[in-house]
This record gives structure tokens, C-alpha cells and sequence, in this order.
């Protein structure tokens, strides 16, 4: 059976963002920040009022619980909130519940908030390298257990959607769900032919109520921004605009049509991965009609179930699919946990809810493969320079800092064992450490990275000796001449050829310009400095220190001379110009010398960041 729509976590983009380390973002909001963030200038209406203290409630609430300690906030939080912001909001934070904070609390608490709570939970639970695991399996349960709308609204927005009655689409329609989730649910069906399909629908008025939610996660963002020092390393705003740009896809069915569609032809290839296929005619903006797929989740599986499964060679061939589509294809599944992994009565693998999809350049691709080699193969100098010539780097970005904790990090995982790498949490460290260190990864490393370690858990169920890294060394041959194979494609070739042509008719007439040129004394070379004004300021100061110098050097050799003349001023016993001479030709002296070291000194700060 299809399960309802899955979540898809704010750092991917449709290119996926990110996260950067967005996916270890510690996430502020304790009083101190809380008042910083209530700012005047936010919109004060009823309904964003109460959102502004039920997000201040959720904030207090878990702020100093188990969740955030392993998050890593409260030390960040010490360092950034020492001063007591001011702000009309000093008293708006109230609890949002009474009582110890606890999993099952979080839980009720995102859902009393609404779907797009709801969502930020499904996205927690899909990243076991952030949160405990009490609150993780919690949170698990909001990927299809979340209270469902009534049959009735069901039966009116299909009528609505279909333009024809449910009875006249479907010879059967089970009016109780089979999964419910934050932005629809799923009920069983048959066509009129007597295929079986599986219905999702769209919650009725979900765009309406997204919208205003993200219209307050948007202004609390951008004070959080704008007046802390966590809001400007990390960006929160940009997060907010990418989870919204997530969940605006993800209420596209038509979108997740084409999705199904596109991953089904590209994993054609693999005998044990099914994609189910949308039923055009009977799919909308707000319904997708999908094939049934007989089957269950992989983590219902009892051990004993798993006896009958050759885990092994599914996992292997799972693992393969999802690095074609990421460094071949350019399109992906984005959100393979568990929970959208089915095993069918045939024993295949079936990828569920397409919603939302990760798309990867081309030469992205190759920076991604670089990467997962000189990780597999332990070489944090490789991963260390892709990643800063891939990124985008602030003020505070401190390369010593980062090749220091990313040669531990690597030598971490050598010691262990290149069978033991976990290749996903490798790579989610290395962007939480890039983003530490001042450096936005591309938003693909961190969905890859995220992508893997939820394939390594799938592979912990089906087969818990399998090896992903060895997977990577395995295939890598593979993945490369099927990029090589993409490259030479019949369009690429004939486009080669075109530009060649181009390039040699056009040659001779511009070989005869520049042989005329150079024949009439017309030729001239024009050079462009980037950094004309950086390179002024150097001349400048160095004509400043040779022009002091050659005073100095004039003042002492004037004193020199005038030790010989005799005058009744005298300093010291000697002729007293002389002396003045010479005293101020010292001073000059040290002053230079002192200027050149502190110079000196402040470039070779700057060398290191």
C-alpha cells in the first residue's frame, strides 16, 4: 500500500539546501533569543500574535531538554545571548504547555500547531544524526499516523477536482484511510476497469493555512537574522524560503506525477525496484491517482519475515539505484526513510511518495563523486578542497580551522576501518563542520549526505552486514563510464561538431585581422587587474617606507656632519642639533620597524582565514 505523502526536510531545494551545515543548524530560541526575536517591527496582528507565542511556548518549552543538549545549542546559545536584549516582548514567552518536556509532548505539541509543524517533525525524525532517539522514533509516527479529515470533505474534494461524482470514478472507494499525514491521506480504490489504485488527497485549505504559517516563520527569520550573531552565520531566513519552496511542491500533485513517472523510466534498468505509476486521467493539482502496490513497510518486517529476504543483494541494488540517480540521472528520490520504502509480495523494493525530488547539475555530479571517493578512501585533503572550491565563504571562514577538524574527522573514520565509514554521517559532518567554519556547502552535499545515511538505515533492517562504502568503491567504475557515455550522447557530439565548424570558418579572416594588425603597428594588449586598487595601496605603502627611509638616512648623515660644527647649544655634551638630529632618526627608526612587523603580522592573520 501507498503511504500518505512523506516529508521532504527544508534543506533540499528542488535542488536541495543546502541545509551548508544546514542540517546541524542549532536552532536558537530559548528567552534570551526570544525576546530578541519578538522585534517591533513584526506584524502584530490577532492571528500572528498567537503563532509568535506558540512558537516562543514550543521554544521554551524544550529548550534545556535532552533534544537540544545533543543538538549542541546551549553552548552557542551562552556565547551569542551574554547581554539582555531589549524589546517590547520581554514577558511573550510563555510555556506552550505546562509539564516536563517529553518525545510524546513534542509530538502532540507540532500537531496542535498545524501541517506545517507537523512537517519540521517528519523532517526531525528523518535525521538521527541530530536528535535523540527517544524523540526521533516519536516523531516517526507523523509520517503516516497523523489524525485524519473526515470521509465526507474526501468525497467533496474529489467530486470537486474529477467534475464527476466518486461513485462514477471509482467502482470502489474505501471510505477510511489507509494513511494520513501533515498535507494529505491515502484511501484504497478500484477504476471502473477493476485496476486497483491507491487515492491520495489534499487536505482541504492546507495553501491557505501554509502560507500564513511560513508569513510568521518568515518575519521571525529575518529579526533572528538581522539581530543575532547564530542568525548570521546560519541563515534562517534561507532555510525558511527553501522548506517553503518544499512544501509548495509538494502540494503539486501533477509535479509528483511527472516525478513517478521520470524515476520509473530511469530505474528501469534495476529488476528489483518498483516506482508506482500515476493515473493521468484520474490525477489533479490536488489528487494523485497512483498504481496499488501489495506490500509493507520495511520496518514492519519481524525478524523472522526477514529470513525470507535476501537482504544483501537488495540492499546492493537499492544503493546502486539511488547513486545512478544522483550522480548519473541528475533526479532522485529525496526522502528514502524507512517508512517510504516498501517490501512487496514479490519481494522487490518499492519507492513510495515522489513529492519531492532532488535535481543535481552535471558538474555537480562530478564534485559529488569526487567527494564520496576521497571519502571512501579517506583523503581529507580531496574532501577539504572540493568542498571550499564548491562553497560559498564568509567573513569568518577560517580554512586552518577546517582542514584541522576535517583531517580529524577522516582520521576519526580511517581508524576504524574503511569498512566501518558510514558514508551519509561522514558527509553531514563534514558540512556541519564547514558551516562552523564559515563556509555555505552546495545544498546536494548535504541531500546526499542526508540520502545515504537514511539508505544506511534502510540497510541496518534488510541486511545489517551490508557495506555501503565498499558499495561506492564497487560501483564507482561503473558511475563514471556511464557519465563518460552521457558526455559523448549523439547531441553533445553533433553540438562539438557544430562549434568546431563555427571555429574553423571563421579562422582564417580573424588570423588575417591579426596579421594586419601586427603588419600596421595596430596590435594592442589591454590588461585587466581585478584588484588595481588592492595592488595601488601596496606600491603606495611601499613608496611610503623607501621616501621615511631615505629621511631617516638624510637625518643621519646631516647629524654626522653637524657633530663637527661647534655651537653654544649643546645636548649630552655635544653640539645639540646634532643630537636633535640623531634622536629624531631613532624615533623614525623604531617607529618603521614597528609599523613593518605589525604589518606583517595582520597578513599573515588574514593568509590563515
Amino acid at each position: 500500500m501507498i503511504g500518505a505523502d512523506r516529508t521532504q526536510t527544508p534543506e533540499f531545494r528542488n535542488s536541495e539546501p543546502g541545509f551548508v551545515n544546514r542540517q546541524t543548524r542549532k536552532v536558537s530560541g530559548y528567552p534570551p533569543d526570544l525576546r530578541t526575536v519578538a522585534a517591533p517591527r513584526m506584524k502584530l496582528t490577532a492571528v500572528h500574535l498567537k503563532r509568535y507565542r506558540e512558537i516562543a511556548g514550543l521554544l521554551w518549552k524544550y529548550g534545556r531538554s535532552d533534544l537540544v543538549k545533543q543538538l549542541g545549542i546551549e553552548e552557542e546559545e551562552a556565547r551569542e545571548n551574554q547581554k539582555q536584549p531589549e524589546g517590547p516582548a520581554e514577558t511573550a514567552a510563555p510555556p506552550a504547555s505546562n509539564g516536563v518536556a517529553t518525545p510524546d509532548g513534542l509530538v502532540a505539541d507540532l500537531e496542535a500547531m498545524g501541517p506545517t509543524y507537523v512537517k519540521l517533525g517528519q523532517v526531525l525524525a528523518g535525521r538521527p544524526d541530530l536528535i535523540p532517539d527517544a524523540y526521533r522514533l516519536a516523531l516517526a509516527r507523523l509520517q503516516d499516523d497523523v489524525k485524519p479529515f473526515p470521509y465526507e470533505q474526501v468525497e467533496k474534494i474529489v467530486e470537486e477536482e474529477l467534475g464527476v461524482r466518486i461513485s462514477k470514478a471509482f467502482s470502489e472507494f474505501n471510505p477510511e484511510p489507509v494513511a494520513a499525514a501533515s498535507l494529505g491521506q491515502v484511501h484504497e480504490a478500484r477504476l471502473r476497469d477493476g485496476r486497483p489504485v491507491v487515492v491520495k488527497i489534499q487536505r482541504p485549505e492546507i495553501r491557505q493555512q501554509i502560507e500564513k504559517d511560513f508569513e510568521v516563520l518568515a518575519e521571525l527569520s529575518k529579526t533572528v537574522d538581522s539581530h543575532t550573531k547564530i542568525g548570521r552565520r546560519y541563515r534562517f531566513g534561507t532555510l525558511v524560503e527553501e522548506f517553503h519552496l518544499t512544501i509548495r511542491n509538494e502540494l503539486n500533485y501533477l509535479r509528483e506525477a511527472q516525478n513517478l513517472v521520470t524515476v520509473g523510466e530511469n530505474l528501469a534498468e534495476f529488476p528489483n525496484i518498483q516506482v508506482p505509476q500515476p493515473i493521468q486521467d484520474y490525477s489533479t493539482r490536488s489528487i494523485l491517482t497512483m498504481e496499488y502496490v501489495r506490500g509493507r513497510k520495511i520496518t514492519s518486517l519481524t525478524p523472522l519475515a526477514r529470513l525470507d529476504v535476501k537482504g544483501g543483494p537488495l540492499c546492493e541494488e537499492l544503493f546502486r539505484a539511488y547513486l545512478k540517480q544522483v550522480l548519473v540521472d541528475g533526479i532522485f528520490h529525496a526522502d528514502p526513510h524507512p517508512g517510504n520504502i516498501f517490501l512487496t509480495d514479490e519481494n522487490r523494493i518499492a519507492l513510495l511518495d515522489l513529492g519531492m525530488v532532488g535535481h543535481v547539475a552535471p558538474q555537480m555530479q562530478e564534485n559529488l563523486l569526487k567527494i564520496l571517493l576521497a571519502i571512501s578512501d579517506g583523503d581529507s585533503d580531496a574532501v577539504g578542497e572540493i568542498v571550499i572550491a564548491n562553497s560559498e565563504r564568509t567573513e569568518e571562514f577560517d580554512r586552518a580551522e577546517f582542514k584541522r577538524r576535517l583531517n580529524q574527522l577522516i582520521a576519526q573514520t580511517r581508524d576504524q576501518g574503511l569498512a566501518q565509514i558510514k558514508v551519509g554521517q561522514s558527509l553531514l559532518e563534514v558540512t556541519s563542520s564547514a558551516a562552523e567554519n564559515g563556509l555555505f556547502v552546495p545544498s546536494e552535499l548535504t541531500l546526499l549526505g542526508k540520502t545515504l545515511m537514511q539508505l544506511d538505515e534502510i540497510g541496518r533492517i534488510l541486511a545489517p552486514e551490508f557495506d555501503p562504502n565498499a558499495s561506492v568503491r564497487r560501483n564507482v567504475d561503473e558511475f563514471m563510464a556511464q557519465r563518460m557515455r552521457q558526455d559523448i550522447s549523439k547531441g553533445n557530439i553533433l553540438s562539438s561538431v557544430l562549434e568546431m565548424k563555427g571555429f574553423l570558418t571563421a579562422l582564417p579572416n580573424r588570423l588575417n585581422r591579426l596579421m594586419d594588425s601586427v603588419v600596421n603597428s595596430e596590435l594592442e594588449i589591454k590588461v585587466k587587474s581585478v584588484d588595481a586598487k588592492v595592488v595601488m595601496e601596496g606600491m603606495q605603502k611601499i613608496a611610503n617606507r623607501i621616501t621615511t627611509g631615505l629621511v631617516l638616512a638624510a637625518l643621519i648623515i646631516g647629524a654626522a656632519l653637524l657633530m663637527r660644527v661647534e655651537t653654544s647649544f649643546r645636548l649630552f655634551g655635544y653640539p645639540g642639533l646634532a643630537i636633535l638630529c640623531f634622536i629624531f632618526a631613532a624615533a623614525g627608526g623604531f617607529w618603521l620597524v614597528l609599523n613593518i612587523l605589525l604589518q606583517d603580522y595582520r597578513d599573515k592573520k588574514k593568509i590563515r582565514r
